[in-house]
């Protein structure tokens, strides 16, 4: 289970809630306050592009209005080549510090090349780092170096904007650019196959680049890890969770694709957002944002004022036929004459009659005023499937967890088909 904590306030309830269940020892806490040291840069078995490509994928959530895509696109380019380059002289090790530096220290490059060269030259390296080694001096001698001086301060600051990070704060480099033999948390390989539960507590307030940066990672190494499952034996896949909270925070389009192909590795969903619109807003790709949506089945829709998700909500539901009935009433005289002192009408032998009228008009189940008004709090519009086909939807209560007078009086730890409703 990854649970990625937003706010940094769940983490005492999955702590409550391990504690119950006797799993404490299977948390895995990652913070700057545990002592859990992760480094997302290794991962000596993806190619450099891929990692580069998650850097990229985070810079995007940085900027999620830049249209611009030379910047970022060459900014892949620098840090593909430039994670090479460590790898090559640093025995495969590859953190943000050594990114950062390589990037903007000058002096530095040029003593990791000297070292390197050497090394070539005492017929060190096989065929394989050669040919690394040749395509990234080709890259950084024949293009980067030779771009103009605003044009690599322009590239340089993209890339330190999640570098630097990494070096202005020593507990955050010291979590996550440890040495090699300090790290702890490696990947989910271990987490999937011994049901381990992995939270990130830290809080978006407070760390929000970093925070970011962090969930990202984490993100994408647990969903690479569960759809690689898919080429084992279907009998051998291990059930697995995603948690997120304000999911419109760490929502990168790579999701759309995820949860497409998820439910065939047995991987459950669970996220939440203030409205579709946000998710939106992060993305900038309306098709993306849809396809996201619309691979989860099970909804619930609380009380909303954004028009887009109401309508998409609406559309969900259906609709139904509604009788709508219409009257009129009328007063007919024979006598009437005009009061010039009251400036009115006087009628004399007058009826009144009275018309009613129905028909049959195909309208939304659910009106837009019961999804901004009608709905209490802890109340939602449910659009919910038990496996076999989609439940007809209707409003449920909720029953927040401060709010349960009988927690856990009802639940058996041995049972193993327990079920919490």
């Amino acid at each position: 289970m990854l649970i990625l904590d937003v706010k940094g306030n769940f983490f005492k309830q999955v702590l409550d809630y391990a504690n119950f269940f006797e799993r404490n020892s299977d948390i895995i806490e990652i913070s700057l306050n545990s002592d859990v040291k992760y480094n997302p840069l290794d991962k000596p078995n993806l190619n450099p592009s891929v990692l580069a490509n998650r850097l990229k994928t985070i810079l995007e959530l940085f900027s999620p209005n830049n249209s611009e895509s030379y910047w970022l696109d060459k900014v892949q380019n620098i840090l593909t080549e430039s994670i090479k380059l460590c790898r090559l002289y640093n025995n495969g090790y590859v953190t943000f510090t050594e990114i950062h530096n390589l990037i903007n220290d000058d002096i530095y490059y040029k003593s990791k090349i000297n070292y390197l060269r050497n090394l070539f030259l005492s017929a060190k390296m096989s065929s394989e780092d050669i040919y690394n080694l040749y395509s990234s001096l080709s890259f950084f001698e024949n293009e980067f170096m030779k771009l103009d001086e605003r044009t690599k301060s322009i590239l340089k600051s993209e890339i330190s904007r999640i570098t630097s990070l990494f070096i202005s704060d020593y507990k955050i480099l010291k979590t996550f650019c440890p040495e090699k033999h300090e790290i702890t948390f490696e990947n989910f390989d271990e987490v999937i196959n011994n049901g381990k539960i992995v939270v990130l507590n830290m809080n978006i307030a407070e760390y929000k680049n970093l925070s970011k940066i962090i969930a990202t990672y984490l993100k994408l190494d647990f969903q690479s890890q569960v759809l690689s499952q898919l080429s084992k034996s279907k009998n051998n896949l291990k059930p697995t969770v995603f948690m997120c909270d304000e999911y419109h925070e760490y929502v990168t389009v790579s999701d759309a694709d995820f949860f497409a192909q998820s439910r065939e590795s047995k991987c459950i969903n669970i996220i939440s957002t203030q409205s579709y619109s946000s998710i939106l807003n992060t993305i900038q790709n309306e098709h993306a944002a849809k396809v996201i949506i619309q691979n989860l089945v099970n909804k619930l829709w609380l009380r909303t004022d954004d028009i887009y998700t109401i309508e998409s909500a609406q559309k969900q539901i259906g609709r139904e036929d509604k009788t709508k009935v219409s009257k009129n009433i009328s007063e007919n005289a024979t006598e009437t004459n005009y009061n010039y002192f009251t400036n009115s009408l006087a009628s004399r032998k007058s009826n009144l009659s009275e018309t009613i009228s129905t028909h049959i008009q195909t309208d939304y189940i659910y009106d837009i005023n019961f999804f901004t008004q009608n709905l209490e709090t802890f109340s939602c519009i449910s659009f919910i499937s038990n496996g076999d086909k989609i439940l007809p939807p209707c409003k449920i209560n909720l029953i927040p967890y401060f709010r349960n007078t009988e927690p856990q009086k009802n639940i058996k730890k041995n049972n193993k088909n327990l079920k919490i409703i």
